[in-house]
């Protein structure tokens, strides 16, 4: 049976790979590196040089040589072996998904099982960010409902955590204006959809005070995260308002729940 040649990669992708895999911060380490190249039958000529210049070496000497990515496609799958992370999820998970920001344009990726599979190749950096974007993989995880990534789905491409949340924060006020017919916003939009006398959204029967309570924690959750983004983030430059990788998680989760909930509307 003949091998298939995979395509060579362009010299700026494969030193985006190398950059990645040999990362001083999280990459491999030396010893790691040189028996990963030797397991792929990949000549290390350049052992003294730092990392990722050691494996861009081996690498371009090897491809130039053979006219094909064959043996480095084997290096990566060797290097990322889920079996090799274990105690370290976070760490298998940033590296495979910088990793595969490079394979893309291959149109192929590595798999959480360390398979490769084929995907559409991906020409721009924008196409290659929104298949590896670390930021929608642990929303993934979460389970976190569909209408928070129809409304950021654009900024979670370059992980802009700032308008992700703002995008999202919108949903919830959208949401309820077509569930009510209202033309209200924030605070006056979220009162009136939970009004107690004349309620436009019941998520139970409002019989007793613990229905009711229920009835207005979610119309106080819903006012809570109106000012606390959408306000904020309406009078604050995109620069002063910080929002860090994991407060963004833990609003978007808080506006998935909110989702969840009013899947639940009698």
């Amino acid at each position: 049976m003949a091998i298939i040649k995979r395509s060579m990669f362009d010299a700026s992708v494969l030193e985006g790979l190398c950059r990645s895999i040999g990362s001083t911060s999280d990459g491999l380490t030396g010893t790691e590196i040189g028996l990963i190249l030797l397991n792929s039958n990949i000549p290390d000529i350049d052992p003294q040089n730092t990392k990722w210049r050691r494996l861009y070496s081996a690498f371009a000497d090897w491809q130039n040589k053979n006219q094909c990515s064959n043996h480095i496609l084997k290096f990566v799958q060797d290097a990322l072996q889920p079996v090799r992370y274990i105690g370290k999820e976070d760490v298998f998970h940033n590296r495979r998904l910088e990793v595969n920001k490079r394979l893309a344009f291959l149109g192929t990726e590595l798999t959480e099982q360390g398979k490769f599979r084929l995907v559409e190749k991906a020409t721009t950096i924008a196409e290659a960010e929104q298949r590896a974007s670390r930021l929608k993989h642990k929303l993934e995880n979460r389970n976190v409902h569909s209408a928070v990534f129809e409304y950021c789905k654009a900024e979670l491409l370059v992980e802009n955590y700032f308008h992700s949340v703002f995008e999202a924060t919108k949903s919830i006020a959208d949401r309820l204006r077509a569930m009510t017919g209202l033309y209200a916003d924030g605070n006056a939009l979220a009162e009136t959809s939970f009004s107690t006398s004349n309620p436009l959204v019941k998520i139970n029967d409002l019989k007793t005070d613990t229905d009711r309570s229920e009835h207005l924690g979610l119309c106080n959750l819903i006012k809570g995260v109106f000012g606390l983004i959408r306000n904020s983030t309406a009078h604050e430059p995109k620069i002063k308002f910080e929002i860090t990788e994991e407060e963004a998680l833990d609003v978007l989760n808080t506006i998935s729940y909110i989702h969840k909930r009013l899947d639940k509307v009698k």
